[in-house]
């Protein structure tokens, strides 16, 4: 188990990773927001499926990912269709349209990746991206039993007044 210091820095570098999506958010068609896209991209990665599942993949709620269908189904990007195990549900499917905006949205995040790594070597680049992928399947985990106690929150007789 690493340090401390180590899950501190971390914690630092992550926070500034908000710096890279939004100049990646910044390289995507004006009609395609980060949300949209984030909907396409899995649709494209992982193929057809529930809005449940993509709600999950997404790490949002419903009713976010509800916003960001409808905005992506308005386009012509996906279909909707009748889910034959559950009429209830709805499967989601990406058409022609919508796969040529996830190829050019692939383009543009490379271009840029591709720009701004231009120093790093391609053994650095695919580290980095393994280390990212394994990043996520951690927290994609359940998280694990708590050890220690969670500190409790002060009482009004232990507040001290700023």
């Amino acid at each position: 188990m690493a340090g401390q210091a180590h899950y501190e820095e971390l914690a630092r570098q992550l926070s500034a990773v908000g710096a890279v999506k939004r100049e990646i958010a910044r390289t995507l068609p004006y009609e395609c927001p980060g949300g949209s896209a984030g909907v396409l991209s899995l649709l494209g990665r992982h193929g057809e499926m529930r809005m449940s599942r993509l709600a999950e993949l997404l790490s949002v709620d419903m009713s976010v990912t509800s916003r960001h269908v409808a905005h992506v189904a308005e386009r012509g990007w996906i279909e909707r269709l009748p889910d034959p195990a559950d009429k209830r549900s709805r499967i989601l499917r990406l058409t022609p349209e919508g796969r040529a905006v996830v190829t050019e949205l692939y383009r543009r995040t490379s271009r840029l990746m591709a720009a701004r790594l231009s120093d790093w070597s391609d053994d650095e680049v695919g580290q980095l991206a393994r280390l990212l992928g394994r990043l996520r399947e951690s927290f994609d985990a359940p998280a694990p039993a708590r050890t220690t106690a969670s500190p409790t929150p002060p009482t009004p007789s232990t507040r001290t007044s700023v």
